[in-house]
């Protein structure tokens, strides 16, 4: 009895390796596997551009025409919690104005990383008369130190910023711009009722949409489309290929439930640890996923066949408008 136990067991074991094997890059083994290893030439990062809408990191430069209530010197005074339509809880100043945060600032620790032309565009918010109102936990309410030496407020960590074409209390017109701004939650956490910034929001974490000219391609909760790059590998399990400086002109997805997609193949859709200590990424068909910087709005498609080696996503995982090899 114990025998056949043992047997059974080690059976069940190697199905399961070997479904695991076989749901990425293809249903068998290929005869070679050919192992790109380096890391993302310059050249292949592509150029951000100038794009159609909003701002994202540092190429943001969309300035008020006069002076705005999101001045730079205008002090945070007591925070509070307000509720915004199709954003959910945001965190604002004292003028009822919606306070941001950047997906390439750092939390633990943190530091900013909007400077020159972006500061214009998100004011860095000051921490000096930063005070806790209603529903808002001091404990979470800190600073960083900018590289001109001034504080910034920090919220669970996350530097704070306002957005210049926020001039009215209650705007959240910064919010999913460039799919990096988020408003800040009382947590700290970003609002993700809404992709706001002149575009609608995506209710499934990843769905597709039917684009004019690639055809059916998959984007991301913010309407953002999403890429793969021709120098990863999926076989016999994911690696990223974008390291460094080519990360942040190509930003990783991070996991997306499939539970939370809408006409994403499940095949081959899974998770994995980089090497490179940015954390888990999201596959498609076991293919390593990111958007682009240059997309300044849903719909964009600036990304496409940038270097040669970018290209957009189909359901199943596939290139659009590129061979696999």
């Amino acid at each position: 009895m114990k025998t056949s136990w043992r047997s059974a067991s080690l059976v069940a074991s190697a199905a399961a390796v070997l479904a695991l094997t076989t749901a990425c890059g293809q249903d068998s083994p290929p005869a070679a596997s050919q192992n790109v290893g380096a890391t993302a030439a310059p050249g292949d990062y592509g150029s951000i551009g100038s794009g159609t809408a909003g701002a994202a990191g540092g190429a943001a430069s969309a300035q008020p025409s006069a002076p705005s209530a999101s001045s730079p010197s205008n002090p945070a005074g007591k925070l509070s919690v307000s509720t915004a339509e199709k954003v959910g809880k945001v965190v604002t100043d004292s003028l009822g104005l919606t306070l941001y945060r950047f997906d390439q600032d750092t939390e633990e620790p943190p530091k900013s990383n909007c400077d020159g032309d972006c500061a214009k565009t998100w004011p860095p918010v000051p921490a000096d008369d930063a005070e806790a109102g209603e529903g808002i936990d001091k404990a979470l309410l800190g600073s960083v130190t900018r590289a001109d030496g001034t504080k910034q407020l920090t919220v669970g960590g996350w530097p704070a910023y306002r957005y210049a074409k926020d001039v009215n209390a209650g705007d959240v017109k910064g919010q999913g711009v460039g799919g990096k701004w988020y408003a800040l939650a009382p947590d700290g956490k970003k609002a993700q009722g809404g992709a706001g910034g002149g575009g609608e929001a995506v209710e499934a974490g990843l769905s597709t949409r039917n684009d004019a000219k690639l055809g059916e391609i998959v984007v991301d909760k913010n309407g953002m489309t999403v890429y793969r790059f021709k120098k990863d590998e999926a076989w016999p399990k994911p690696v990223s290929n974008c390291t460094g400086a080519c990360l942040e002109k190509w930003p990783l997805v991070e996991p997306v439930d499939f539970a939370d997609t809408k006409g994403i193949q499940e095949k081959g859709y899974m998770i994995f640890d980089r090497t490179d200590g940015k954390g888990k990424q999201q596959t498609i068909n076991c293919s390593p996923i990111y958007t682009f910087a240059g997309d300044k709005a849903p719909g964009d498609t600036n990304g496409q066949g940038v270097g040669g080696t970018w290209y957009a996503v189909r359901p199943d995982g596939k290139l659009v408008g590129a061979s696999e090899k």
